[in-house]
């Protein structure tokens, strides 16, 4: 019942109720004064009756309002109180005292509205403080991986002023190991500089209308030339009867596809490397998945290589390098994008990466062509 409605039976009531509860009192006290006691409704007899009468009527409206009254204010002041103890505690940074409440009132309402907006600053405040121990964790990647090309090269330079590197050899292959530590930072730079702008929302994105049977067949082409080297193959696989046009930015697109096929080249640990690259069209996305015969990923790591500076390697110097935020970028991509992105792997036998794009509607194209 709302606090209007309680108001106004409240008001009725403390008019009604008295009346009533006067009127049953009269007559029973009437009763047994005059017939049960036999006094004369006269004289002394009846200004005693009078002032019972008057006694009774101060008590019963007393009694009336008095109840009447603790039910109302009750019913406003304990929910303004627990809110108030709320506020108090939020405003010390305690988001665990609740004020909900199962009343239908106004202030029932209100109290259940406030416990809505403190359940979402409490949300709020762990996506904080997760943000902050990412943000920790991630400067202290950045470090490591700045430091380890820096200290190298600090040391060559201190091996070439100190006369170490004697002989012309010596010399090319000490610059040829800094020049190789300077490219691997200035990677590392550019990699930072595009997820933070990622990140920020910095980077415009130029969708257009993409073939992607077209795109992979020129992807194709670049990356059998790469694996010929090695004995590999690379092959495109889709249906020729549909289509796959899709909204997307080509340049991130790009990234996203160049990223997913070095991190499958640097684990792949076959003696005849193959990736495949398998187009799967539904009604309003079309799905990529780009297959690899590599070392696999273990289960434990699968649901964490999206995160940043996540390596599967036990260690951060290992033979494969890399930053740690190619697969990292491309999620951010893709989720720009409206998609979704994910992974499944085999260990030794070869990890599958996933992504979705949305589909441009035949109809559109006809109509945009």
């Amino acid at each position: 019942m709302s606090l209007k409605k309680r108001l106004i039976l409240s008001n009725i009531g403390m008019v009604v109720i008295p009346i009533l509860a006067l009127i049953i009192v009269e007559l029973a006290a009437g009763y047994l004064f005059f017939y049960v006691l036999e006094r004369k409704p006269e004289g002394e007899d009846m200004q005693v009756f009078q002032t019972f009468r008057f006694a009774a009527m101060i008590v019963i409206l007393a009694i009336t309002t008095g109840i009447l009254t603790y039910s109302i204010s009750r019913s406003i002041l304990k929910p303004i109180e627990i809110l108030t103890i709320t506020a108090k505690k939020i405003s010390e940074g305690d988001l665990n005292h609740s004020c909900a409440s199962d009343q239908k009132h106004e202030l029932g309402q209100l109290s259940n509205t406030f416990e809505d907006m403190r359940l979402k600053l409490k949300k709020a405040a762990a996506v904080q403080q997760q943000y902050e121990v990412s943000r920790q964790e991630l400067i202290a990647s950045i470090s490591h991986d700045l430091k380890t090309p820096l200290t190298s090269i600090k040391g060559y330079v201190s091996g070439i002023q100190d006369g170490v590197a004697g002989t012309p050899e010596k010399l090319n292959r000490y610059l040829s190991k800094i020049e190789k530590n300077a490219h691997e930072m200035d990677v590392l730079i550019d990699e930072l500089f595009l997820y933070s702008k990622l990140d920020l929302e910095k980077i415009p994105f130029a969708f257009e209308n993409v073939k992607l049977d077209d795109y992979f067949h020129d992807f194709i082409e670049e990356l059998s030339l790469t694996l010929e080297q090695e004995q590999g193959k690379a092959v495109l696989i889709y249906d020729p009867l549909q289509t796959y046009i899709v909204e997307a930015d080509r340049e991130k697109l790009n990234r996203v596809v160049m990223n997913i096929s070095q991190n499958s080249l640097k684990y792949m640990d076959k003696s005849v490397k193959d990736i495949q690259i398998i187009l799967s069209g539904r009604e309003k996305e079309v799905q990529v998945e780009i297959k690899d015969n590599g070392s696999g990923i273990r289960k434990k790591d699968i649901d964490h290589i999206f995160d940043s500076f996540y390596r599967t390697d036990e260690s951060r110097n290992s033979s494969t390098g890399g930053t740690g935020l190619g697969l990292s970028i491309a999620k951010k991509i893709i989720e720009k994008h409206g998609g979704k992105i994910w992974a499944a792997s085999e260990p030794g036998v070869g990890t599958s990466i996933y992504f979705t794009l949305k589909k441009v509607n035949e109809r559109e194209e006809n109509i945009d062509n």
